[in-house]
């Protein structure tokens, strides 16, 4: 029942997104998660400890943050399913919260969109919104790579990963998930206040993110088939030949994907705070000065790997239902 339960969410979050007025009422799990990661990180987290108890902590923070949220998910599955005949639906809408489908596509379409109305300046604005590097830093072709670099990653970690937790072990696995990579992305870096204390954070947000980050980028070489002008062969060769030399260890895999695909090179040398990080390029040898228009080509090639998706696990769920009944 999970596989169908993270179908129904692909397919309610797909059609629906997350309602701005939901937003405005209660927030998003995202939000409910950040204040106990916050609330943690104020309490655990003091400058004064010493590098291994702050490393503890982060390890007990971390089960807090992941084990919390999920057990109240799985609680809340099993009464729903008690009480409501239709208890799988109301599961699955609860699960569709956890995916970025719909707003990831219009996050990064208003990139294009800033770029063809208002130039670099409304370029660099719009696409802080989404990356986290520095924006005064990027030309017009680095807003597009940029643009195009957080299309393939987030779909990965925003649309993929959460959908196969969900997938495996239910509601409790897409709260857990996402309890997790907010962790990452909020305590997992290494600066002097979170080198130590997000270390954990850090470590099992690469850990569960190993199976995402292959399937996404397997679904985006399948997409390129079915997309005009994008080259699957390409697209396998840059994942095989360049996603293992990225920083990450699992943003490489969609990056060069993606890369390989539109015939692009991503990634590369980054400035975040003023900090130049060394990267490798993905899609080694492809172009660099990408447009507004390659970030409408990655869009396609998004929207369809995302239907591939929603078929798999549409294939997945009634395999399963004819082997149980």
């Amino acid at each position: 029942m999970s596989i169908l339960i993270a179908f129904l969410s692909l397919v309610i979050e797909r059609t629906l997104g997350y309602p701005d007025w939901l937003f405005r009422a209660i927030g998003h799990p995202v939000t409910w998660f950040g204040r106990l990661i916050s609330f943690l990180d104020r309490r655990l987290n003091r400058a004064t400890d010493s590098d291994a108890l702050r490393r503890r902590r982060g390890v007990i923070a971390l089960l807090i943050i992941v084990l919390v949220p999920a057990a109240i998910a799985f609680v809340l599955q099993i009464v729903l399913w008690q009480i409501f005949p239709t208890g799988m639906v109301i599961t699955a809408i609860l699960a569709s919260s956890l995916l970025s489908q719909k707003s990831l596509a219009e996050h990064v379409e208003a990139v294009a969109d800033a770029l063809d109305t208002g130039g670099l300046r409304l370029g660099r604005i719009a696409v802080s919104r989404i990356v986290g590097r520095d924006p005064e830093k990027l030309d017009k072709p680095g807003v597009a790579r940029a643009a195009i670099e957080s299309l393939a990653e987030n779909f990965s970690d925003g649309i993929v990963a959460p959908a196969f937790w969900t997938g495996v072990c239910g509601l409790a696995g897409g709260v857990a998930y996402k309890a997790a990579n907010t962790a990452d992305s909020m305590i997992g870096h290494r600066t002097p206040r979170h080198e130590a204390f997000g270390r954990a954070a850090a470590r099992f947000d690469d850990f569960i993110n190993l199976p995402a980050s292959r399937l996404t980028a397997l679904l985006i070489v399948l997409a390129a088939f079915l997309v005009r002008g994008a080259d699957p062969r390409n697209a396998w060769k840059a994942m095989q030949r360049d996603a293992k030399k990225h920083r990450s260890p699992n943003a490489g895999w969609p990056e060069a994907a993606m890369a390989g695909a539109l015939g692009l090179a991503l990634a590369g040398p980054r400035s975040y705070g003023g900090v130049i990080v060394e990267d490798a390029f993905m899609g080694e040898g492809g172009r660099r000065e990408a447009d507004s228009l390659d970030i409408r080509r990655a869009l396609r090639l998004y929207q369809v790997a995302d239907y591939l998706l929603i078929a798999l696990f549409a294939i997945l769920a009634a395999i399963l239902m004819v082997l149980t009944f």
